[in-house]
């Protein structure tokens, strides 16, 4: 476990401690409903953890690298940035995806935005949007939304 790991860890037993002195009471109640919500995600979380060991396990890194990795050039960067844009994925669990992906050769960029499409992008939200921004809005903000996600991108990928 890296430093970070523990040192959220460390600052979460912490809390813990301090609100059971404040409220015992509030706090069991809490806990009660994080381990519901643990046990209500994790299905999911279960799913994606397997698609995710699936698609490792026989896509081959040069098949990876070579449709997100830096010799895609810009045709990968859209590849992922339409993919972000489409698939609708937990940003908790998108984070280990993103790593087996950046460990089987996809490029900084590549990352970046499909990670980026996936948190400001709602394709599976888009109708409730539309009824509550109305149409052209809401286009809009998913357009401008996928604009800008590329061109961070970008910058991560110049950056980093």
């Amino acid at each position: 476990m890296n430093m970070t790991a523990i040192f959220i860890n460390a600052l979460a037993v912490v809390c813990l401690f301090f609100a059971l002195i404040k409220d015992r009471t509030k706090t069991k109640q809490a806990l009660k409903m994080a381990v519901i919500s643990f046990f209500r995600i994790s299905p999911t979380v279960l799913a994606i953890i397997l698609i995710i060991g699936l698609f490792s396990g026989f896509v081959p890194e040069s098949q990876i690298s070579k449709v997100v990795g830096e010799n895609a050039g810009f045709r990968g960067v859209l590849t992922v940035a339409f993919l972000g844009a489409i698939l609708h994925i937990p940003s908790l669990v998108s984070f280990p995806l993103a790593a087996s992906l950046l460990e089987k050769g996809a490029s900084i960029t590549s990352i970046a935005v499909f990670i980026t499409t996936l948190t400001m992008i709602g394709m599976v939200t888009l109708p409730l949007e539309i009824r509550i921004l109305g149409k052209k809005l809401a286009l809009l903000r998913n357009g401008l939304s996928f604009i800008i996600a590329i061109i961070i991108g970008l910058i991560m990928g110049a950056i980093l």
